[in-house]
């Protein structure tokens, strides 16, 4: 959706990614279903950027989210998260949820307990000797 100081805003949308529009102050709302947690944008000139995450994704472990940089994150009363960009060319944001923030700890888990299950007889070992 494109919104400014027209209406209706008229714009054209060329191949599957890009849209072009009349030179003027927009706002460019676009929903859409996002793929493997991660979205990219990039502008041919600097603009101010803000996305807004609802609730359930979050991007607060490096492991699992990243930014471009120049991100400012703000945390909202309803628990949304809102990332905003001054003058940027280019977006990149991966985020996540709490499924794949659990399938995480749950892989770090498992690999601590086989280092544990791998030290153990060396320890053992090194007791022995003393």
């Amino acid at each position: 959706m494109l919104t400014g100081n027209c209406s209706p805003c008229l714009f054209n949308v060329s191949g599957t990614s890009s849209i072009t529009f009349a030179k003027g102050n927009y706002t460019i709302r676009y929903t859409a279903p996002i793929r493997d947690y991660h979205l990219q944008e990039a502008f041919e000139h600097p603009y101010s950027v803000n996305i807004s995450l609802p609730q359930e994704f979050d991007i607060r472990n490096p492991l699992l989210a990243g930014l471009s940089p120049g991100a400012t994150i703000t945390g909202e009363s309803d628990n949304s998260t809102t990332i905003r960009w001054n003058r940027t060319q280019a977006v990149d944001i991966r985020f996540y949820d709490k499924d794949r923030e659990g399938l995480l700890y749950l892989f770090g888990n498992f690999w601590i307990v086989i280092g544990i299950v791998l030290l153990l007889p060396f320890i053992l070992t090194m007791r022995k000797g003393v």
